[in-house]
This record gives C-alpha cells, structure tokens and sequence, in this order.
C-alpha cells in the first residue's frame, strides 16, 4: 500500500496554510481572515477521524464576518507534527494554546468538534489564561461523561471504542480496512450524509504516516485515563474551571453521544456559569461542522457576536 504525503492535504482555498511553531513541535492551521492581529482570534479543532479541513465550510464564513480563523490540525493529523507521544488531552491543549501565542493573539475563541470538543472543554480549565470562550459540538463535557460512562457512549459506540483500544489492530483497520467509512457511517447522522469523495479525502488522510496511529492514542488515552492518576489530575482540573461563555451544540442523531445526555449537568453547569447555550441539531449526526454547515455557521456567528464582537 502507497502512503500518503500530508501536502496533498493543504486544499486550496479562501485561506492560507501557515505551519507555526508551538509547545515543541510544529502544526499547520489553515488561516483566514484580517491580518490585523487586534480582530478576534478563533480556534477551529476537528475530531476523529477528520483534519482541518472538517472546517471547510465555516473558514470563509467567519472570516468574511471579520474574525482571524484558524482552523488547526491537531497534533498527530493532517500537517501537523506527529510525535510518538503527546496524546493526552492536557498535551494537546497546551498545543492549542501554544498555537494561540504563536499567532499572536493573548487569547482566542476555541471552538472543538468531537474530540476536538474534549480539547476546547480541557482549554477552559487548563489555560483559561488564553481562553475567552468555548464552543464544543458533539462534545458533552467529561466530567459528565466520567459521572455516567454507560449512559453517555452508546452500547455499540462502546464496542466501537473497545476495539480501539486493541494494539495495531485499529491502525490496520483505518490504513488498509473500512474503519475510516465504518466510523463516519456509524458516528453521522445517516448512512448517506458524506459524499464519496469527502470520504476518500478522510481515507487519504488517515494514510499519511503516523496519523493513524496518532488517532488512535487519542482515543485510547480518553478511555484508559479514566481509572489512572493522569486523568484524575486531569478532572480535577477541570473542576477548577472558571466561568466563561459557552455554546454547545449537539446533534439528535449522534451515533457516539446521545442527545438526552449531552447537555450539562447541574454540577457541571455552576463550572460553567450563566453564560451558557445549548442548541440540539434534531436531524444532524456527530459530524455537525459538515452534516449542518450552514446551521453550525449560523449559530457560530450569533454567538460569536456576543463573545467576542468585532470593534
């Protein structure tokens, strides 16, 4: 099997691809929007199995409203540096906010799908320094998701995650199997929602070297942290965090999370404060950026005119 050289994965389009250095290592941001590094910085973080480019539609959009955007690839996707260690949502946190001083701005909006939604989430505690807001789509918070495991991942999601857990079997399955297809299908809304060719890009990505495996130890270190001091230390920390605004946003058809459990609860709600939306996309999936582009602008933009509103 040809691997894929991550270039092919710098799409052009009404943005430029910048690599900036953060945190020890090097990551790649599709960027767009005034220069001007007064104009509000927002953060766009994709999720499994996707790269930046999950953010196609709203790139332009929030760009043309007059916000600095940058939608990143993750460490260990697309672009970006794929060292074999630094998964824990803390490292990769740190890798955000390292990014956010690396383009020059003391502090960003930062807005996470999926895991990415688990890394704004981490943001909020971790480094609220260079955090102004939070936006987390198919992303209940994890001190929900630690309180009731069984009732926030769905019964076959569950067997989904424990197979990923299994040594080079999952990395196999993305590289040379379906699993790419298996967990866009799974996870959307409908079987159909994502076009042949979206899906090959997701394919391609998973290719590039290491990417696979960099996928699948975030997944892993979500699920295995839960017992250890590590993650202990890391809810803890999370429990520490200080109110900020935040949207969330959740799809009825999540094949992950479900929506009866998303929103926060009462004690994850006094964390985060009265400044706090949740909007329920009733026939959208997990991959809301992409199965309800224009409804995920819409609702971005409104709130982000609140938060964050342009001078």
């Amino acid at each position: 099997m040809s691997t894929v050289d991550s270039a092919t994965l710098l799409i052009d389009g009404p943005w430029e691809h910048r690599f900036v250095a953060a945190n020890g290592a090097r990551f790649h941001v599709a960027l767009a929007g005034p220069d001007e590094r007064d104009a509000p910085l927002v953060v766009l973080l994709h999720g499994i199995p996707e790269f930046w480019w999950a953010w196609r539609h709203q790139v332009p959009a929030l760009a043309d409203a007059g916000y600095r955007v940058a939608a990143m690839d993750v460490r260990g996707t697309g672009g970006s540096d794929k060292p074999p260690v630094g998964y824990d949502v803390p490292t990769l946190a740190a890798d955000v906010a390292g990014v956010i001083q690396s383009l020059g701005a003391a502090s960003a909006v930062v807005v996470g799908t999926g895991t990415g939604g688990e890394i704004a989430w981490a943001m909020a505690g971790l480094h609220p320094r260079h955090t102004r807001a939070v936006a987390a789509l198919g992303a209940p918070h994890p001190l929900d998701t630690r309180g009731s495991l069984r009732a926030a991942i769905r019964p076959a999601a569950a067997k989904r995650l424990a197979f990923i857990q299994l040594p080079s079997f999952p990395e196999r399955a993305l590289t040379q199997g379906d699993l790419v297809s298996r967990l866009l299908h799974e996870w959307g809304g409908t079987p159909d929602w994502i076009s042949a060719d979206d899906e090959a890009v997701y394919r391609s990505a998973a290719q590039v070297p290491f990417a696979a495996h960099s996928q699948m130890e975030q997944l892993r270190w979500i699920v295995r942290s839960m017992p250890r001091p590590d993650g202990r230390r890391y809810h803890a920390a999370l429990a520490s965090t200080r109110p900020l605004p935040v949207l969330q946003l959740h799809g009825g058809r999540d094949g992950i999370r479900p929506a009866a459990h998303a929103a926060l609860s009462s004690q994850t709600a006094a964390l985060v404060g009265p400044g706090y939306r949740f909007e329920l996309l009733s026939q959208a999936g997990h991959f809301l950026p992409e199965e309800a582009p224009d409804q995920v602008t819409d609702l971005l933009l409104s709130w982000l005119r609140e938060v964050a509103p342009i001078d």
